[in-house]
């Protein structure tokens, strides 16, 4: 019977290493993971999200400014097949944003869970007897759903879909914008034509949004943009409030851009263009000003964004992909 004993306390002082070890390296890929989150702070925060009607679920074809694949979307309201969701928008990721019941689970595990089995006290704060190996199993079965829940969403958020089968581009003539920035045009032989006052309005509608996210407008976003992009932003603004934190993107600057397709369905114009533009994306501290992410060093983004048009009204921003 000692020999018993003792072979169950070696197995639960085992596994009370293996799940401590477990937490340890989650308590500290965690941090890295948010951070990358909060690096990508500008309109958008670095997700996919929007519709591009029909093809909100098909890759756009690449280009020589976004010569690699797009990201699938992490927040749309299209449905495969081509429909459309009515309900709310989920928020794309893991912590917060689109993980539902199982991303609010993941959560508060962590939350609850890391900081206990950290200093012994285990997920449900011990248990003891013959039941604490049960319970150690308990843990550690939770630890792993967790990990692979995390590493699953990873990987859709950033698996290149399949390439389009639209026709490979073709020859583009180049147009340079008054603001410096250069739009190819003419690829895919898109059967809707694009024109120079189209790719105007692109950049135009680039610098705009960007400054009426910085500002918080949203009476202004709505005119720039589709109501389902602008729910997005709206979510995004308001995460920004609950950190009393506010991000600021300045000096934003097309520096390439080309079509990559464009057509019609019913009433509705479509064009996705891929474009690379500078900026200086920096998350300051809402009362103090202090920068909390980011920084005043201006960088360069490689973005796919798509954008509508319906009979008598301008281009909007209907869709941001991100590239890979």
């Amino acid at each position: 019977m000692p020999g018993i004993w003792e072979t169950h306390m070696n197995f639960s002082q085992w596994s009370r290493s293996l799940v401590k070890t477990i937490a340890v390296v989650l308590a500290l890929a965690l941090p890295t993971a948010l951070a990358i989150s909060s690096a990508d702070a500008r309109v958008g925060g670095g997700f996919s999200s929007g519709s591009r009607g029909s093809r909100t679920f098909s890759a756009p074809p690449s280009t020589t400014t976004a010569p690699g694949s797009t990201s699938q979307f992490n927040r749309t309201y299209s449905q495969p097949g081509g429909g459309f969701n009515t309900a709310a928008p989920s928020r794309g990721g893991l912590f917060g944003r689109g993980g539902g019941f199982l991303g609010g689970l993941a959560a508060g595990f962590l939350g609850a869970g890391l900081l206990g089995m950290l200093f012994g006290g285990g997920l449900f704060g011990g248990l003891g007897g013959l039941s604490s190996i049960l319970g150690l199993i308990i843990q550690i079965v939770l630890i792993v759903f967790v990990v692979r829940l995390a590493m699953s969403w990873w990987q859709r958020r950033n698996a290149p879909q399949a390439a389009y089968a639209g026709a490979a581009p073709g020859p583009q003539a180049s147009y340079r914008s008054g603001l410096g920035g250069g739009f190819g045009f003419g690829a895919n032989n898109a059967p809707l034509e694009i024109k120079p006052d189209d790719y105007e309005a692109f950049e135009r509608l680039l610098g705009d949004i960007q400054s009426a996210w910085s500002n918080e407008d949203v009476a202004k976003l709505h005119t720039l943009a589709t109501p389902e992009m602008v729910s997005y932003f709206e979510q995004d603004l308001a995460q920004n409030r609950a950190r009393n934190a506010v991000n600021k993107v300045t000096n934003v600057k097309l520096l390439q851009g080309d079509l990559a397709e464009a057509w019609r369905e019913g009433e509705t114009d479509y064009a996705t263009v891929a474009m690379r533009f500078a900026l200086t994306d920096k998350t300051v501290d809402r009362n103090t000003g202090a920068i909390v992410a980011g920084s005043e060093q201006p960088g360069e983004v490689t973005e796919v964004w798509t954008f509508a048009r319906r009979p008598g009204s301008p281009w909007e921003l209907s869709a941001i992909q991100q590239t890979n």
